[in-house]
Order: C-alpha cells, then structure tokens, then sequence
C-alpha cells in the first residue's frame, strides 16, 4: 500500500495539517491549490482504510481479523 512506510504520527500530522488547510481555504486565507493538496490526502487515507481495501478486494476478511 502506498502509506504503508509512513509511521502513525506521521499520518496524524498530515491529517492535521489537512484539517488546518480546508479551514484556511474556507476562510479564503489560503489559495484553492490548497484544497486540492487537501482533497488527494483524504482521498489516499481513506483508500488506505481497511473498510475500503476490503470492498475493493485487496484486503481478505481474515486479513482484516488478523492486524
């Protein structure tokens, strides 16, 4: 997977800076390019869910139980 090699904190890290990206473009104190950087992180960390990885198929059920 493609996060794989990122620790946890990391992850968090990106999920906040995310946050604090969407709230500045909402605000108009960030520019739209912003929010597209905003869009493709979500969109890979939600990809990378488990829930996801098992309706695509790419992570077995007993995969799942097993981490």
């Amino acid at each position: 997977m493609a996060m794989e090699h990122i620790s946890e904190t990391g992850k968090h890290v990106g999920d906040a800076v995310s946050i604090v990206t969407v709230v500045g473009t909402l605000a108009q104190v960030l520019p739209s390019i912003a929010a597209i950087f905003t869009i493709v992180w979500t969109s890979i960390r939600i990809y990378e869910t488990e829930t996801i990885q098992k309706l695509l198929g790419k992570k077995k059920v007993e995969d799942v139980k097993e981490d």
